[in-house]
């Protein structure tokens, strides 16, 4: 590969649920191979994924995180209901391991870029499923990523990342192949998928209403089935737990 191209996919109106999101993106994709990046919130927008607030009874629980930390009760309980286990807490923090294993903010629970002021956008239910219904939808020689905005232990500011993906392996390892000079990898495993996710958002934007950008110009592993779970670290290896 000498050149890796990304564009921005214009032309997708607001999403309300109940929306075919993979015929519409189906009509707007261009003719030809590469990798669609979808933003996880329009997915989850589609899928009906949206709570009311106003509708939410916090727990004592909720209460209490909530109190600690400074946070709105009402958003804490849908944090909580969404999440596997709380992961660490701080003065406006709340991190968590959702029901899909990823370690992230608030369990996914977002309520930027809503449908209304009091309205939480919840992850989808399934991301792997969702990036596969949008790579039917696209037709052969396509790949999907479904993408997220998540912060990272040891370093500054957020990235994108895959937390869901269809149509390639979301792991190229270099174990075993040697560099110019010889010597074995021994520890080289690059998460793709993620590299992609995040080198699709600089033309997607977060306030420009671009939630979808195609990447063309890779050629990518096959497609192992495991969709975005090889990303996630087996817990016995996790030092961080």
């Amino acid at each position: 590969m000498s050149e890796l191209r990304l564009r921005a996919l214009e032309g997708l109106p607001e999403i309300p649920p109940g929306d075919d999101l993979p015929a519409r993106l189906a009509g707007l994709v261009p003719p030809g191979p590469g990798i669609l990046v979808v933003a996880q919130k329009i997915v989850s927008k589609a899928e009906g994924r949206l709570v009311s607030l106003a509708d939410i009874v916090p727990s004592p629980r909720a209460l209490e995180l909530a109190a600690e930390l400074g946070k709105e009760p009402r958003h804490t309980e849908l944090v909580l209901r969404e999440a596997k286990r709380v992961v660490r807490t701080a003065p406006g923090v709340l991190i968590t391991e959702t029901r899909h294993g990823l370690v992230c903010a608030n369990s996914g629970v977002d309520l930027s870029n809503s449908p209304g002021d009091e309205v939480a956008v919840l992850l989808p239910l399934d991301p792997d499923a969702s990036a596969e219904r949008i790579r039917a939808a696209l037709g052969p020689g396509r790949a999907v990523i479904i993408s997220d905005t998540f912060g990272r232990p040891w370093r500054e500011g957020l990235t994108n990342v895959a937390i869901g993906l269809a149509g390639f392996a979301p792991i190229r390892s270099y174990l075993g192949e040697r560099d110019p000079a010889g010597r074995p990898l021994q520890a080289t495993i690059l998460a793709l998928a993620d590299e992609l996710a995040g080198a699709a958002e600089p033309v997607m934007g977060k306030l420009d209403r671009v939630p979808a950008a195609i990447i063309r110009g890779l050629v990518l592993p096959s497609d192992d089935g495991s969709g975005s779970k090889s990303l996630l670290r087996d817990p016995a290896r996790d030092l961080f737990r």
